[in-house]
């Protein structure tokens, strides 16, 4: 380790402070000599564990203690920065050279002047920002702020936030991702500075649930929390706190599925987010099957992908949620009998009457009655043999809580409706596939036998030999008779049609 003879000035109170060095940030540990070298050295922590060398100890001696086994190094002062204050940071990023206003060049071609007292939203993401800067600056300079940007900044604690946000008083809005913010000794004390505080985003700030609940009496009427991709693990009540949350995401934590039922205190919750949580269960033990949970009241919206889920009983049990109108539960282990992707589709909107949108896309009427009906007649024979419509067993009805509301919209099935479904792979092997040119209506449609596991790549140069056009430049779409009106995308060249549901009589539309 080499001397730096140039030793920049290191802050009398180092130890906590957040640094950068080449785009990494860390936090010091220590501050102090390193014998047998000359001069000071850093300790830091890297918030990245991969960039360090150790856990603190340097031949033999242990000079501060790390997370992880590799996440600490040993540092020049010359090397890292300790960053800026927000009133230069924000000088900086929008006024290069000037004071408090920038010429500028609008949409229309007119030289217009950037006043820092107009500006509405601030972004500081990656600037460097460590404290608020000279007392009272913040509020003479950006006085109508609404929406501010903070993450992968340099502040250290909670308190450098609150110096800043009690300087704004129309603020709504707070980014503070990627940052590591150590807590405060009495939160409750700080709410004013938070006080408009609507929508809160922490994702990656190595948090725990208890953490923030612990920081949570600084927001009084957050309603939208984002704290995806923490250290969150397992869920508490929130009582007394959070109580005007509508929007919380977990997205990306590890969560004990147990522990999920804890946030249905929040009785105003209108959106939930538990994409990437690990869950493969859920269940509201208030209420029996086909019947309403008392649990999240408010709950229009959620989002379960990513996960484990494999079982149709957990689909049953959302069917429970009052409100819930929006559920999305891509990349899921859900499986139907025949195999097919589509039928997935249909199971999920005839278990779940009161659903609007699924997967982001808006459930038609004319879809919503052939799932129903299709459902009725997929598990027809099981409802015949448990007794049918006047007798039925409670078995059945528990694994098809919905079937019987089903049964009185539409009527039972009778035996001689109902067949034995073909196997999937058998009746799929070859499909019956017309392509049509809406672009080019002199151009014959062109009917095609094709594999279904035959890929849009190879599809694209079936075409290309077809019509000498290059594969390139065709855009694929298909539409199905089931649902008329409506198009769907080919858009991954390495995708069969199998993965794409397309069954035997769809129509692709070529287009170039």
């Amino acid at each position: 380790m080499g001397t730096d003879p140039t030793e920049p000035e290191v802050p009398g109170d180092a130890v906590g402070r957040r640094v950068s060095c080449d785009g990494e940030r860390a936090t010091v540990r220590y501050v102090g000599p390193v014998p047998p070298t000359a001069g000071l050295w850093l300790g830091v922590e890297w918030d990245n564990p991969e960039r360090g060398k150790h856990d603190g100890s340097h031949n033999g001696v242990q000079y501060f203690t790390c997370r992880h086994a590799k996440g600490g190094s040993l540092v020049r002062p010359a090397k890292v920065s300790f960053g800026v204050d927000y009133v230069a940071a924000v000088k900086r990023q929008y006024c290069g050279d000037c004071d408090t206003e920038k010429e500028y060049i609008d949409g229309e071609g007119l030289s217009k002047k950037l006043s820092l007292d107009m500006l509405f939203s601030v972004l500081l993401c990656d600037s460097g920002v460590n404290g608020p800067g000279p007392e009272g600056e913040i509020r003479k300079m950006t006085p109508q702020v609404k929406w501010l940007d903070l993450s992968k900044t340099l502040v250290s604690c909670w308190e450098d936030v609150s110096s800043i946000t009690k300087q704004l008083d129309h603020l709504e809005g707070l980014q503070l991702s990627s940052n590591r913010l150590q807590l405060l000794s009495e939160p409750s004390s700080h709410h004013e500075a938070f006080s408009k505080l609507k929508t809160l985003v922490l994702n990656s700030c190595d948090l725990t649930w208890p953490q923030i609940l612990y920081c949570a009496p600084m927001w009084p009427q957050l309603e939208t929390l984002s704290v995806e991709e923490n250290n969150i693990t397992e869920l508490q009540r929130p009582d007394g706190v959070l109580q005007t949350l509508k929007s919380l995401s977990l997205s990306g934590n590890v969560l004990d599925k147990d522990s999920v039922l804890s946030v249905a205190a929040l009785s105003r919750l209108e959106e939930l987010n538990l994409s990437k949580t690990a869950l493969s269960d859920l269940q509201f033990p208030d209420s029996s099957p086909g019947s309403l949970t008392a649990m999240f009241p408010a709950l229009k919206t959620l989002y379960l992908d990513h996960n484990n889920i494999t079982e149709w009983r957990v689909v049953d049990e959302l069917a429970k949620l009052p409100s819930l109108v929006k559920l999305s539960c891509l990349r899921n282990g859900l499986v139907s009998k025949d195999g097919n992707p589509r039928t997935v589709t249909q199971l999920l909107i005839a278990r779940l009457g009161r659903l609007v949108f699924l997967n982001r896309c808006q459930i038609h009427p004319d879809e919503r009655k052939g799932a129903e009906l299709d459902y009725l007649k997929m598990f027809g024979e099981e409802f015949l043999k448990a007794g049918g419509e006047n007798q039925v067993d409670s078995q059945f009805t528990c694994q098809h809580p919905r079937y019987m509301s089903l049964v009185k919209k539409y009527g039972a099935p009778e035996e001689g409706e109902l067949k034995k479904p073909e196997s999937f792979a058998l009746k799929n092997q070859l499909l019956k596939v017309r392509f049509v040119f809406p672009d080019d209506p002199e151009r014959k449609p062109i009917e095609k036998k094709l594999p279904t596991s035959m890929v849009v790549q190879k599809v694209k140069g079936l075409l290309y030999r077809l019509l000498k056009i290059p594969a390139v430049d065709l855009k694929l779409t298909y539409t199905s008779p089931k649902m008329e009106g409506t198009e769907f995308e080919l858009d991954s060249e390495l995708k069969s049609l199998h993965f794409y549901s397309i069954e035997d009589g769809d129509q692709v539309l070529v287009r170039w």
